[in-house]
């Protein structure tokens, strides 16, 4: 038997650290004098410490220990606890470079040596979409990159059982809902020239805009939103607010090329402050 100062120290931990997990019943002592209350620890408790141990170190949680610990088949449950934490810690390391990324652009450009995506500034025509609309339970990519999908299978579906082929380019635009934090997705294609009424979506025609800032995106849909921040920073920074709904206009986004080809014009419609 170990006294708790041993088995700390074996296992390379605080006492306050043993004291802690007797406490939430993930690794109790073997034995507790009933008169002083100290605590001895078995040999065979060793390996549990060091399991645990081992994984606190790999960042996993208590309860993901616990689960390996009390498992009738350790094995198998040390090993999907770590297929978890690998994949979280790869998730983690991409949205780092992500982040590292956009801090290495902002510097550019503050230094100067950053070219700025063009803005250009001009009117659209009006244009008749045919067009389905979701909810998604907030403005975040997190919240409404799920919706979309589910709408264009959607759109798709109802217009060719209405007869008809999706038309390009797919028109989205995204509204606040009014007392509510949810944002209102929607997503078309372009209408017929004579446009048909179909069951399952609606025919919406897009108002002209007197002036709309356009910054051309060239790449996939998780870097877009970098590119509307450019655009949103560059109207600012040109004396303009932004005065309608915003639109993603896909102008080439064929199924059978990756998204790294994809050309997406960012509208905002503005007007001079």
């Amino acid at each position: 038997m170990y006294t708790i100062g041993e088995f700390a120290a074996l296992g390379r931990v605080s006492v306050r650290m043993l004291r802690h997990y007797d406490e939430i019943g993930l690794l109790q002592p073997a034995r507790v004098d009933p008169r002083t209350g100290y605590r001895s620890y078995a040999d065979a408790q060793l390996g549990p410490l060091l399991r645990l141990v081992e994984l606190r170190d790999l960042g996993c949680g208590l309860d993901e220990i616990r689960v390996v610990l009390s498992a009738g088949d350790q094995s198998a449950a040390l090993h999907d606890v770590l297929v978890r934490r690998r994949q979280a810690l790869e998730a983690a390391i991409d949205a780092d470079r992500a982040r590292l990324d956009r801090i290495d652009e902002r510097l550019r450009r503050l230094e100067g040596t950053h070219i700025m995506s063009a803005v250009e500034y001009r009117p659209l025509e009006p244009v008749t979409v045919y067009a389905v609309e979701g909810r998604a339970p907030g403005m975040g990519p997190e919240n409404v990159s799920p919706v979309i999908d589910p709408l264009l299978g959607r759109l798709i579906g109802a217009i060719e059982a209405a007869g008809r082929e999706p038309q390009e380019p797919g028109v989205f635009w995204y509204e606040a809902v009014p007392d509510s934090e949810d944002l209102a997705v929607h997503v078309s294609f372009t209408a017929d020239a004579a446009p048909q009424a179909g069951e399952g979506y609606d025919v919406v025609e897009l108002p002209a805009v007197e002036t709309a800032a356009v910054l051309t995106h060239r790449g996939d849909m998780p870097s877009i939103g970098r590119s509307w921040m450019t655009l949103m920073e560059q109207v600012v920074d040109d004396g303009y607010r932004i005065v309608g709904p915003t639109r993603e206009v896909y102008v080439h986004a064929p199924d059978d090329r990756p998204q790294s080809e994809w050309v997406t014009e960012l509208v905002a419609p503005v007007e001079r402050v």
